[in-house]
């Protein structure tokens, strides 16, 4: 058993609760369980309880036996005074604070229903591969499973606007150069996500829009500050080209103090499709070719305009060449990575914004655009639609994955909405 385990039967108040005495013998009531807390100190603040006649408000700390007290040192922390009442599963000795007046504890072992411990302990035995609650998922109702898809997709939605709000903050409120830096992280598809958010520190967007109208000074910029300028296997006219260019960019505007270098990008297991020179072009089309950036991405609410957004033309170079002086091929931005894009940038850019101006009807929008594109088929999402879970558009996928990720992979069964309501099928309190 895991304290969180406690702390969940406590938070919903799943034991049987008749005659309900402290380990010293006086009648309790619980008026208010308290507020989980997931800082330091008492894990239940905010608590009101009844102890014989008296009434108390304070702090319920929670533990698997009591004497985890003094293991936690608890006895020498003040903030620990507060606390009102020791939960325990196992009362196996007396508390004190650090005055040495005495804790009244509950000892909640006896009053757990053992259908709700033996289910808890078959979620939390389940095969890592599987999901934890496969063979009793027909005890939560459709609604329930729905409900807490969305409730994934939205807190992923949310998780990923915490961060562009953070960046917000410290590019001093510019929604231009947020759009930059997300935009530019986005581009690094996973794979090389953490150079490109780098570069986008390396390359201020005021920098790149006082030469948007020359392609190849763009083309230079980004591909320079790349590390990719620094040597040329097989030097042409183009490339020398973007190289001087470059060079002469990097002192008018003191760039080679952040620049990066060509061996801090990864190629490994990637496709010649997909290596990080090809993205840096593409971003150095749609810099060219878009004089703006937040605004498109915020007004429209067709993901197929958006598609034609971030598709731009490149320049007839990279028709035979993958990396600069060096023959290949290079397409422009196809469909799925474009798809990633509005995922990925668009999503949490809007649903940020929306909350910024205090407009949350502009998130349900954002989040809306998923339904517009295709649901995504792997297999880490197989076995969830083997169970019937719905996966028709990717805002179903999106769901799912971070109900994996977040719940079902780690565990986090006494969070979820699914693995609540299966627990509560098996509770029995007075």
């Amino acid at each position: 058993m895991q304290e969180d385990f406690l702390h969940y039967v406590w938070q919903q108040q799943y034991f049987d609760k008749a005659s309900l005495r402290t380990q010293e013998g006086e009648e309790l009531t619980v008026l208010r369980p308290g507020f989980r807390h997931q800082e330091a100190g008492p894990d239940f603040p905010s608590a009101r309880l009844r102890i014989g006649e008296v009434e108390w408000n304070g702090a319920v700390e929670i533990h698997l036996r009591a004497s985890d007290w003094y293991r936690h040192q608890h006895q020498l922390d003040l903030r620990y005074d507060q606390v009102i009442l020791h939960v325990v599963y196992t009362a196996d000795q007396p508390v004190r604070r650090s005055d040495g007046s005495l804790i009244p504890t509950l000892e909640l072992g006896p009053r757990i229903a053992p259908e709700l411990l033996s289910t808890y302990e078959v979620l939390l035995a389940a095969p890592a591969a599987t999901l934890p609650c496969a063979g009793l998922l027909p005890q939560a109702p459709t609604v329930t499973r729905l409900s807490m898809v969305e409730r994934a997709l939205l807190e992923r939605a949310e998780r990923k606007a915490d961060t562009v709000l953070t960046l917000h903050e410290q590019l001093l409120g510019d929604w231009e150069a947020t759009t930059w830096h997300a935009l530019a992280a986005g581009f690094g598809f996973q794979k090389n996500t953490e150079p490109l958010a780098r570069l986008a520190k390396a390359l201020p967007l005021a920098v790149l829009r006082r030469h948007r109208h020359q392609p190849l000074q763009t083309e230079a910029l980004v591909l320079g500050q790349a590390g990719f300028l620094e040597s040329l296997e097989e030097p042409d006219d183009y490339s020398t080209a973007l190289q001087r260019e470059y060079g002469f960019l990097r002192h008018k505007y003191s760039l080679a103090d952040t620049a990066l270098h060509a061996h801090e990008w990864n190629f490994l297991r990637l496709r010649p499709a997909n290596f990080p020179t090809v993205w840096l072009v593409q971003l150095a089309a749609l810099l060219h070719a878009r004089p703006t950036l937040f605004a498109p991405l915020l007004a429209t609410d067709k993901v197929t305009t958006l598609e034609a957004f971030f598709r731009a033309p490149l320049p007839a170079y990279w028709q035979n060449h993958a990396r600069p002086g060096k023959a290949g091929s290079l397409a422009e931005l196809g469909r799925s990575s474009a798809h990633l894009l509005v995922s990925n940038v668009v999503l949490p850019l809007r649903v940020a914004y929306a909350r910024h101006v205090g407009q949350p009807e502009l998130a349900e929008e954002a989040i809306n655009l998923l339904t517009q594109l295709p649901a995504e088929h792997n297999h880490l999402l197989a076995p969830y639609e083997a169970l019937g879970f719905a996966n028709k558009s990717a805002a179903d996928s999106q769901g799912l994955l971070t109900l994996h990720r977040a719940y079902c992979q780690p565990r986090r069964c006494l969070h979820c909405a699914i693995g609540n309501r299966i627990l509560r099928q098996n509770t029995l309190v007075s």
